[in-house]
Parts: C-alpha cells; structure tokens; sequence
C-alpha cells in the first residue's frame, strides 16, 4: 500500500527517521542507561522495534493501562511507572499482572498516601517503589530533605527501595542549551542529595531535551526523541521528526486563496502551538480541518495530499487508533496505539 491509498487523517511514522533517532539514542545512551518513556508514543509494536534494536529492555511509563499493556506484551522485565497514584484497585490489578507474567514493576512515590497504596495492593503480587523527588518542577515529588525518611518506611513496610528519580521538565524544553546545563546540575544537585539518604543502585532524571547532560544519574527517562516534534526541534538535538498527520484538501478557495484539509484539532496535541505544514503555511485549526495557506496559487488542489508535523506529539499519538509504519512513500507495517486511553 501506498501513502496515497490511505484514509486520512493518517498517523504517519517514518521508519527510517524512527530507526535514526534510536540510534543516535544509543551512541550517548546505550542499553540501560536509556529508560525509553512509553508515554511518548502509547504503543507497544514501537516500544518493541526499540527493544530489539538496541537491546534494551527498561522502560517507564505514565499509567497504570501503560503498564498493563506492556506487561501483557511481554515487555515486563524492568517498567516504572513514574508517576504516583493512590487508586489501590488499580495497583493491585497490576501487581496481579506482574506475579501472572513474571515482571519487575517499581512504582514511584512521594508520601505516606502513596507508599500506603503500594502496600495495599502488594499482597496480589510484586511491587518494588522508588523516591521521586521534586527537583524543580512545580508538579510530583518529595523534598530532598524529607526522601530518606520516606525510604526508611517504605522500607519498614517491607518494600524494596531501588533508589531515587527526579524529572527536570521545567528545564527540557528550553532552547538556550547553556541554561539547561546550568539547571541540570541544580536539580542534579538536589537528587544527589536525596539519594545519599535513600541509597538504592536506581538514579534516574531527565528527558529528551536534556538527554546528553547527565553525568551522575545512571539512567535518562527519554521518550519525545524516537518520534520528535517541533517543539523538541527547536532545540536542535540531533533527532528528526519522524511522526505526522497526513491530511487531503477538501476544499479550495481561490478568491481568499486558501484550502482546507481533513486534519484539525482532534487530530493533534496543541498545548505546544499548532502543527506546521511541509511546504505551505498553516492558517488556522479548527474541530475537524485545517486551513492552508497554499505555498502558490496553484499548489493544492482538492484532492492533493499535504502532510502537517504536529507541536507535541505525545497527546497527539493518544489522538490516534493506529500508526502506518511508511518507508520511501510504501506503507510496511500498522502498529495499534494500544496503550491510548485510560
């Protein structure tokens, strides 16, 4: 099949863009230094093209549907779920999944809410926990000062401790890279603190703006870079976007010299501003077209494809049901957004 064969809007995944990106991954973060974030692309056929690629097999997660997916994929051996939850019902689900399938789970914590959690749902399988500590992001975390005592009881709960995380995501995102390594190490400094309270082999950070600037954490929590964004491409890292939205015009408007396509805002994340159109200017989005500025007059016609690269891509994946896996126009493979949803 074609590109040109497809309905659209159509998820659009470059595999030989994708395959770059991992490696390029790879040659800074190699094998378990990278704990590839599922979050990113909410699918488990993509999630398994890294592992084989590079052999890897850590990932981490933003949901318990993530972990589940993952574990029932076979895509168990080490997951984290990197955000904290207090839903008993749901963890002990989990934990059930993870004794059936023999998988590693760690949950992350940051109060005596969330560690009583873990402990109550513990009994239907295993669960190990690590500290997540704020580092700066006004979000989830425990204060440095305080990791130890909560590893102290998680501890005494009888949990394992694996070690300690902390996500600078104020930083990531930042286009002047001297002032993401200046924060880094301020984060950095306050993880580093943390863990010598809390001890455990797992230190953990980061992000893809920020993958190629931790020197102490043993692992990056980076997932934006298999897929990229224009977002994340304005801070010229060396991974190319290799996810769209291919759209079709389905309307022309010569006097106002504008076409409208198929693709509009149900189809993209937009916190990160709207998506960009290769070759012609976007005008603006609406529920379920975009409006094109054509690039002449005579560029676009009803019928003709365009293909729009969108701002974030993480909520834009969670928009679709499926990805086309294309090569050189031919589409060679479809893998489920399985994991989208709650």
């Amino acid at each position: 099949m074609h590109t040109d064969d497809l309905s659209t809007p159509a998820l659009i995944i470059d595999l030989d863009r994708l395959d770059a990106n991992i490696d390029a991954m790879a040659s800074v973060r190699p094998g378990r230094t990278l704990r590839s974030h599922v979050k990113a692309h909410k699918c488990t056929e993509l999630a398994r093209h890294v592992a084989e690629r590079v052999g890897s097999d850590t990932f981490c997660c933003a949901t318990v549907r993530e972990m589940a997916g993952m574990i029932t994929a076979g895509l168990g051996t080490d997951l984290l779920l990197a955000n904290e939850t207090v839903d008993v019902g749901r963890l002990t689900g989990l934990a059930a999944l993870a004794g059936e399938h023999d998988a590693r789970v760690t949950i992350a914590i940051d109060s005596p809410e969330t560690l009583a959690a873990v402990v109550a749902a513990r009994s239907a399988g295993p669960l190990d926990v690590l500290i997540d500590v704020n580092v700066g992001l006004p979000r989830c975390g425990v204060l440095p000062i305080d990791a130890g005592s909560l590893a102290d009881a998680a501890r005494a709960a009888g949990l394992e401790v694996r070690g300690v995380m902390g996500y600078e995501g104020h930083v990531v995102g930042n286009p002047d890279r001297a002032w993401r390594v200046e924060q880094v190490a301020i984060a950095m400094d306050l993880l580093r603190r943390a863990h010598d309270d809390v001890g455990g082999e797992v230190t953990s950070a980061g992000g893809t703006g920020t993958y190629d600037l931790h020197e102490w954490a043993a692992e990056v929590q980076a997932g934006s870079y298999l897929l990229m964004d224009t977002a994340y491409s304005a801070l010229g890292l060396p991974f190319q976007q290799a996810a769209s939205v291919l759209a079709t015009v389905v309307s022309v408007n010569r006097e106002a010299a504008y076409v409208v396509a198929d693709a509009g805002l149900k189809a993209f994340g937009m916190d990160h501003g709207e998506p960009t159109v290769v070759g012609h200017t976007l005008f603006f989005t609406s529920d379920e077209h975009a409006t094109i500025i054509p690039s002449s007059p005579d560029a676009l016609a009803v019928g003709r494809r365009v293909t729009l690269r969108p701002g974030h891509i993480d909520p834009t994946m969670s928009q679709h049901e499926r990805a086309y896996v294309v090569q050189r126009g031919e589409v060679v493979d479809t893998w489920p957004i399985d994991l989208r949803n709650w």
